[in-house]
């Protein structure tokens, strides 16, 4: 699981998002926000960037190192964040590939994943069902029973063999009563670690994306100079109550604000994934300069603790440098609807056919007529 996931994760996870690769050309005005946080961060290579039809705002990031990375972004994002919108969005990405953050949640992500696999030796979940039923058993709560009867004894089994294989043939009864006697001691703790472990590495899991969406966040506030423009993104994204079709609960870690939460309510729970989204807004535009210290002090006045979030290399190297002013935009929302959508119409293989009359027709690849009309002037256009 880890050797597929090192080496292929990033195409499992554009695959299930269904998301398409964009040439430069198509979406020029993206890859140049790219590539400006590429140099401000230290970035080596220029993420690719990808985009998922979809009108959710989200964005996620894929890549095992630097020189191997992408920036994946909704259809909705693109068309309804402003320049600073979208440099905000698109540095906190790029922070999560430059920390390593991607690979990092990966690893965290195929531990979850073998645990899970490991706890379910068998359906021990059906334990809660078996032992709270009052009514007449089932067939199915009979199965259940004999599912835990077989768990407890093979487990109970392997310790006497555990126990008893250092010692070979000279083993006497005494001795093997006393290994029956631990391994019933230790069968229970056995069966009570594989039914906790998921949980517990889910906590793990789930605190680690947390603490490195705070340090992503404060990056992005570094390399763009303008908290404000992550701060607003995340506003918006908040206020968009569309869900993203394609995230699942496995994923939903690595996109910028959960996919799944309920924003305006959110509280900080050990379970979240992320950070609440109005108390990383409340940090954002509490920051008087760019800095990390002062991301950090943002961060202890939201919370109201003396504990740093922010690694102590980088609270060491905190020069004060001035905000800049916010950018006008130089686009409008029809100009970025085209844009996107014409991006996402090259990268699926759409033909395009001008008419006389200046309309353009977008066909799909599965469209096999020589020719077509076109609903404006009614001319037959040769495909």
């Amino acid at each position: 699981m880890t050797l597929v996931v090192y080496f292929h994760g990033d195409n499992i996870l554009l695959e299930r998002a269904k998301a398409k690769r964009i040439a430069p050309e198509d979406l020029h005005r993206i890859y140049n926000i790219v590539e400006e946080l590429k140099i401000s961060s230290g970035l080596e290579e220029t993420p690719s960037i990808y985009v998922i039809d979809d009108p959710a705002l989200e964005a996620f990031s894929v890549g095992r190192d630097p020189k191997k990375s992408a920036i994946v972004m909704t259809y909705g994002l693109l068309t309804r964040l402003n320049r600073d919108e979208l440099q905000g969005v698109i540095g906190h990405e790029i922070a999560h590939i430059k920390n390593r953050d991607v690979l990092l949640m990966t690893m965290c992500s195929v531990l979850l994943g073998s645990m899970i696999i490991l706890s379910h030796y068998p359906s021990y979940m059906s334990w809660s069902q078996t032992v709270v039923t009052v009514q007449e058993p089932s067939k199915k709560q009979y199965s259940d029973r004999k599912n835990l009867r077989t768990a407890f004894t093979s487990i109970f089994l392997g310790w006497i063999v555990i126990l008893a294989l250092p010692f070979g043939s000279s083993v006497s009864l005494a001795f093997l009563i006393a290994f029956a006697i631990l391994s019933l001691i230790l069968t229970p703790l056995t069966v009570g670690i594989l039914i906790g472990l998921p949980f517990a590495v889910l906590l793990i899991y789930y605190a680690i994306s947390r603490k490195r969406e705070y340090l992503a966040d404060a990056c992005a506030a570094v390399y763009t100079r303008y908290p404000e423009g992550l701060a607003s993104a995340l506003e918006k994204i908040a206020s968009f109550t569309e869900q993203l079709q394609s995230a699942t609960q496995a994923t939903a870690p690595i996109y910028v604000a959960n996919p799944f939460g309920k924003h305006g309510t959110e509280r900080n729970k050990i379970t979240d994934t992320h950070p609440p989204i109005m108390e990383r807004i409340r940090i954002l535009r509490l920051m008087t300069h760019i800095s990390f210290a002062d991301y950090n002090s943002a961060y202890k006045e939201v919370h109201g603790t003396h504990k740093t979030i922010l690694p102590t290399y980088m609270l060491a190297n905190a020069d004060r440098i001035a905000m800049l002013a916010a950018t006008a935009d130089d686009v409008d929302y029809v100009q970025q609807v085209r844009e996107t959508s014409a991006a996402l119409w090259n990268a699926s293989n759409y033909k395009t056919v001008t008419c006389a009359c200046g309309t353009r027709l977008r066909l799909p690849p599965t469209y096999k007529q020589s020719e077509i009309q076109c609903p404006h002037c009614g001319r037959i256009n040769p495909v």
